[in-house]
Formats: structure tokens, sequence, C-alpha cells
């Protein structure tokens, strides 16, 4: 089967790899196979054995070509957001053709003019997004191409990571047999497909809870504007439950997707269920408030400290307050316990894709989409990082003239609302004891 025209979305979590076979049609998104593999080498979101990482890669891979019924060559592969910087940029170029008419060079020209930056060697130019054109003083251009004029400047931002962070994505891909197509930062891919265009205008923060770290975005005029990681997710809420309850890790992963409940005030002291306990040849008996105390405490440790970094942008004030997705996000109550926790409005986005209607599909599903739906021109620009024109980026002294002293990084967004609504339950912290009891294991987690 031929595969042009379709694009596949790679998913490298902590927990599992994902990969969609996907096609876009008349603005409409076909899945055509899905690939979910367990994951190894990774941790906290972050490739740590090549090897490991590009075996799981192939294994999801290969079910995704099962069922797709093509073999996968070009993927479109998720860069965690750790630590990358967003900035903006300008640049000018002269048109140099003697029919003054602009062309794929000049606006490769006009990237290259743009991203021209003095980066540390651990750094590294992931996307580079344009803004606008602007030809001979007229703004507002989204394709300048097929114009004539005698200058063209392009304004935009760029986005940079760390170096040893996209090394590692590509050589595990690469090992894995496969040609990155395109890397796409996972909170831009997430910001476009999960929210609608009053969220992406006015401001909305996007929270991705995965297995290994939870990771709060602010999207604000249809653009990414800050990022904030916390490296705890839904491996640590899993360990959690492993320690307190004294059973195999096997075991708390399933007593957390079969049980657990984000919130306890949703749970009940008289339903019970087994658990195997280490050390007891018979099961006991716990109930689900045990077991939600102890999935909400990490919970609200995890919202504690993304609030933290929120709050420093004034980002809690947007109007689009919280959209929540990833695999932690399917937890019921969990929509309820962060709109208490943030005080703000919160809603859960679960994809409506057939077989697909899980949360932790929805990075995968962005992925695709997000490359479905980039324009020509915005193809073109990235173009520029795969191109001869890349290798001069860090040689190249900044222009103080072109590049505007700010970062997006640090953008307030405004005073966070007062709202005088009562708290949800009216009721004190029922986590306090299972807090003490897990406190040396969460420090030891840490230091490690």
């Amino acid at each position: 089967m031929d595969n042009s025209g379709m694009y596949i979305g790679l998913d490298i979590g902590t927990t599992s790899i994902k990969v969609i076979v996907a096609e876009e049609v008349k603005g409409q998104m076909n899945v055509l196979g899905v690939g979910n593999s367990p994951s190894e080498g990774v941790d906290r979101g972050i490739i740590v054995d090549i090897d490991k990482a590009a075996e799981s890669i192939k294994n999801a891979v290969t079910q995704a070509e099962e069922k797709a019924s093509i073999q996968i060559h070009d993927v479109v592969v998720g860069i965690p957001a750790n630590l990358i910087k967003i900035e903006p940029c300008s640049g000018m170029v002269a048109i140099s053709d003697q029919s003054r008419e602009i062309r794929d060079a000049d606006v490769q020209q006009v990237t290259t003019s743009a991203m021209v930056k003095n980066l540390p060697p651990e750094r590294q130019v992931i996307d580079a997004i344009p803004d606008q054109f602007i030809v001979d003083g007229f703004d507002g251009i989204k394709d300048p191409r097929g114009m004539v004029g005698v200058r063209l400047e392009m304004r935009g931002h760029i986005i940079t990571g760390p170096r040893t962070i996209i090394h590692n994505v590509e050589r595990a891909v690469e090992r894995a047999g496969l040609n990155i197509e395109s890397t796409i930062v996972d909170p831009l891919a997430l910001g476009k497909y999960i929210l609608n265009d009053g969220e992406q205008d006015f401001g909305t923060i996007l929270i991705d809870l995965g297995g290994g770290q939870s990771t709060a975005s602010v999207v604000h005029d249809r653009q990414l504007k800050f990022t904030t990681v916390d490296k705890e997710g839904g491996e640590f809420i899993t360990k959690d439950i492993s320690v307190v309850l004294n059973t195999s890790m096997e075991s708390a992963e399933k007593l957390k997707r079969d049980y657990g409940y984000a919130d306890s005030v949703d749970a009940s002291d008289e339903s019970k269920f087994p658990i195997d306990v280490v050390g007891q040849s018979q099961p006991s008996q716990i109930s689900e408030k045990i077991l939600s105390e102890i999935i909400q405490a990490r919970l609200e440790q995890i919202f504690d400290r993304l609030k933290q970094g929120l709050n420093g942008v004034s980002a809690l004030g947007l109007p689009g307050g919280i959209v929540l997705t990833g695999g932690v996000a399917a937890l019921p109550g969990i929509s309820a316990l962060a709109a208490d926790m943030f005080n703000t409005s919160v809603r859960l986005f679960i994809p409506d894709q057939m077989g697909l209607r899980h949360p932790s599909y929805s990075l995968a599903l962005a992925l695709v989409s997000y490359r479905a739906n980039m324009s020509e021109i915005e193809v073109l620009v990235r173009s520029v990082l795969k191109s001869d024109f890349s290798l001069k980026l860090n040689n190249q002294e900044s222009n103080q003239d072109n590049n505007e002293n700010y970062d997006y990084q640090d953008h307030d967004f405004g005073d966070e609302p007062n709202y005088q609504q009562e708290n949800r339950h009216n009721k004190p912290k029922r986590t306090n004891n299972i807090r003490k009891k897990l406190g040396k294991f969460w420090r030891n987690m840490i230091d490690d």
C-alpha cells in the first residue's frame, strides 16, 4: 500500500511508545493503524538508553505496520518540553532576483537571518515558527512567495532545547530504522490539536499528565508562550501504592487502573477489594478510600509544583482555564481535584477517534494532526533546520538590531482572578498521614 499523503506520529513516553498511522482527508483525520509497546530506556520523559528505546520503538512500529498494511519509513516525532526556551526572532534580506519576485530561496534566507543566534553548544534549535512576513514595509503577510519587492523581513519565534535530549531521540529513532520527517515540541502539537479557537486566542493552560513527568504549558494569542515540567507522573503514583500497601509494582498499577480515584471524596470506605501483599500467602482487603488518598497525595504534590510555575507568570488568570490530558488524566475525579487545587475552570480532553478514546493517545494524535495541517510556508521555513543553512546558526553572532531582548518564558499574563467561591469540599485534608508515611520515600526519589 502506498503511504504517500500519510503521516505517522511517534510518541516516545516513559511507560509506553505509541505509533499512529493516519491520513488527513478534507479536514477529517482517518486513523489507519496503531502500535503501542511498553517503553524501555526512557526515564522521566528522557531517553537514557538509546538501544533499549530503539527496540521499543521497533515493536510499536511493527504493530502499526501490520494494522495499517504499510511499511513505515518516515515519522513525526515529539520532543519533550524539558528545558525548552521560546524566543522571538526577526530577520531581513534583500531580494537578489532581478525580477524582484520572492521565491522559496528568499524565504529560506530570511529564515536563516532570523535564526542567527549565539547559541550555547549544549542547545539546539528545535523549531522555527513564522508569525508574519514584511515586504517593503507592508506587514501581516503569511506567504510572500510570488510577491514583488526589494526587501523581505520575517518575524516569528524559535524554540531551542538541550542538544542531549534531541540527539538521543534522533539516534533512537534512527537505530529503529526510521527517518525523522519532523520533530515537534509536544505542547506545541497538543495546543493546536486540543484547544479550540477561543482557548488559543484568549489564553489557556494545557496540562499533560504523563507516566514519567507532568507538563504545564500556556497557549496565548495562538502561540506557545510558556512551559514548566514536573518530573513526576503516573509512575510515581504507582510506586506510592506499591510502597504504602506493600505490593508489587504490577499489582499497584492494576489497582490504580481498576479502582483508583484522583479525589478521595469520590471514593468509598465500604467498597473493598483484595490485594496481594508481599510476604503474605493470603490477599488483604483494602478500601477505595485508602487507595484514593495515596493517589490524591501524589497528585496534590504535582499540582502544587506546577501551580508555582504558573503563578510565576500569572497564567492562572487566563480566561481559558485549564485543559487536562495524558494517561493520568483518565483517573476518575481528576478534573474536580484540579479545579479545587488551581481554583479555576478545568475540562478534560479525551480523543474521539474510535478505539483511541483515552487521554494517553492525545499526544500521538496531536503530532499527526499538527504535521498534516502545517502550511506550505511553515514547511518551507522548517526545511532550513534540516538544510545546510542550519550549519551556520551556531557560528554566527547575534544581530541585536534584528533580535529583541525578550523571552516568552518571562511573560506575565496578568493578575490571577480573585475567586470568591467556597472550597468545593469544605473539608480538611485527609492525606496528612499518607504524606508523612511517604515523606521519606518521596525525598529519596527526588534525590535519585
